[in-house]
């Protein structure tokens, strides 16, 4: 560790030589020799200018009342007025300037600085009390004197002063502060612990009287109607969390989306009659079971605002991006569609109205923030974020354009290795843009065999042969070199290495020159078409390309 540089200091004396000589004129006793100081102690203020030492200015003011005394001209109140003001000036200075933004007592902090307390006391009456007497003056005049050459003057002239009182002051209330923001910091973690609990706490209550009233429909053998509504207990259950909510929103919600709650174990949903097995989880279009939806129905009632349905959205999107297990992707995934199917625009009002006190969440439309919504559903990258991107962007009040939409849908199939919509290789469409390897090749086939078709030296058989050659051969020149002026300076620019190079490192069945320029050639596609929709701010998906 480099040890700490000393700190450098200009000074108004111009050697230790003066300093010494001036040390030692200030406590001869000799009148003279100390009124010789005096004056020099005025040049060194005029150099100071404010930033003289409280040290110097208070020897400067009791040294000059014990030259007058000397003299013996002054009268004793006289020398009793000029001792009291030396004194009192010493005191505030020194041990005020140790205060905090908290006051403390004067006699604790002249207790630190090695101050007596009858010091403080001699201060205390002449200030505020009856003047004590010239001997009194004179006794305390001498204390400090020594003490100021004790603990200033001794000390600079070994170089053992690193920092003056004002420093020290300042170190003491940077404590002070660092104390008062680390007690802080602890009561407000404190506090948080108190509250997760808390939430912890009514959520688990919840679910203890909603799994009361499932047990009473199995008995009822009516699970699959209509639940009652929420008796007495759930009641003050439900009033309880709102309250919680409207005081400590984000800790509640932070608590639903833990598991045992709105992410259920394997317990709970074999307590609820739902297979808890993953192989029967659809990933790809995840659904909440209609048995669990109702069991926090009454919840999402109380808590229907819109704020609250924003601020879990997000929530529920930046767990998805935690890369969560396939149980928990599900159940998160599903709870989102659920909101956004709540909030769908498609349903008529008589719709809304009919499936109001069954199956919806909530009723009310939600103004969510589309572009952030889009952002954090393709930063969570997972088998259902192709429909849950549909979902988003069949809904938004002001829609992006339709290629774009498509775009980002077969993007997102792509990454996540989905078959969505007319973005699977085995689509026909050629008016579709193509976007794998796989369907690139298909489509070349296609336009061949439709050439060749076309052509009068066309034979059955050779409609049929798949194509071997280079994919350039069937391209025309000026496509070529326009795809090879697009894709040049990239990562994705065309292969030059010889065909004898090619089968040594060949990617595929097909040569490496026709791989890296399909790929090349569907990047290019994509980003282009992703242009309007700001790919590198909104899409997040880097790994792809």
């Amino acid at each position: 560790m480099k040890q700490k540089q000393k700190l450098r200091h200009v000074v108004a004396w111009m050697s230790r030589a003066e300093w010494e000589q001036l040390l030692e004129n200030l406590h001869s006793g000799q009148a003279a020799l100390q009124t010789h100081a005096l004056h020099r102690l005025s040049a060194w203020r005029g150099r100071f200018g404010n930033n003289t030492p409280v040290a110097v200015e208070s020897t400067a003011n009791l040294v000059r009342c014990r030259v007058l005394d000397s003299t013996g001209k002054l009268e004793g109140d006289d020398l009793v007025l000029l001792y009291s003001m030396a004194l009192t000036r010493f005191v505030n200075i020194i041990l005020e300037r140790q205060q905090g933004k908290t006051a403390k007592p004067l006699r604790r902090l002249a207790g630190k600085l090695n101050i007596p307390e009858w010091i403080v006391n001699l201060r205390h009456d002449m200030t505020h009390h009856k003047l004590p007497s010239l001997k009194w003056c004179r006794k305390g005049c001498e204390f400090v004197l020594n003490w100021l050459r004790q603990e200033y003057w001794s000390r600079q002239l070994n170089g053992r002063l690193i920092e003056d009182w004002s420093s020290s002051s300042e170190d003491e209330e940077d404590e002070e502060e660092r104390s008062k923001k680390h007690e802080e910091e602890r009561a407000r973690r404190q506090r948080e612990i108190e509250g997760h609990k808390k939430a912890r706490d009514l959520l688990i209550h919840y679910e203890r009287e909603q799994f009361q009233v499932y047990e009473e429909l199995l008995r009822r053998n009516s699970v699959h109607g209509p639940w009652p509504d929420a008796s007495s207990d759930l009641s003050w259950i439900l009033a309880q969390i709102k309250q919680f909510s409207s005081e400590s929103r984000d800790m509640l919600i932070d608590a639903l989306v833990q598991d045992g709650f709105l992410i259920p174990t394997a317990d709970q949903l074999e307590g609820l009659g739902i297979d808890p097995s993953e192989d029967l989880l659809d990933l790809w279009a995840p659904c909440v079971p209609r048995v669990f939806l109702r069991f926090w129905f009454p919840l999402w009632k109380v808590l229907n605002s819109p704020l609250f349905v924003t601020l879990i959205l997000e929530k529920l999107f930046a767990e998805l991006s935690n890369e969560p297990t396939n149980h928990r992707a599900h159940y998160i995934s599903a709870w989102i569609s659920e909101i956004l199917r709540c909030n769908s625009r498609s349903e008529s009002k008589a719709i809304r109205k009919l499936k109001m006190m069954e199956e919806r969440i909530f009723v009310s439309r939600v103004s969510f923030q589309w572009q952030e919504l889009i952002t954090a559903c393709l930063k969570a990258p997972c088998p259902a974020t192709p429909f849950l991107l549909q979902l988003i962007l069949s809904d938004m009040e002001k829609p992006l354009p339709l290629a774009t939409q498509q775009n980002l849908l077969r993007l997102c199939s792509i990454y996540t290795q989905s078959n969505h919509g007319d973005s699977s290789p085995n689509n026909t469409d050629s008016s579709q843009p193509v976007y794998t390897l796989e369907s690139l090749r298909e489509r070349l086939a296609r336009a061949t065999q439709n050439r060749h078709a076309h052509s009068p030296n066309h034979t059955p058989g050779s409609a049929q042969a798949p194509p071997t050659t280079d994919l350039q051969e069937y391209l025309s020149a000026e496509t070529v070199q326009e795809r090879n002026a697009v894709l040049r300076g990239s990562p994705w620019s065309v292969c030059t290495v010889s065909h004898q190079a090619e089968e040594a490192f060949s990617l595929s069945p097909a040569s490496a020159q026709s791989d890296l320029l399909i790929l090349g050639i569907g990047c290019t596609l994509l980003k282009k078409s992703l242009s309007c929709f700001c790919w590198s701010n909104c899409l997040g998906f880097g790994a792809l390309l």
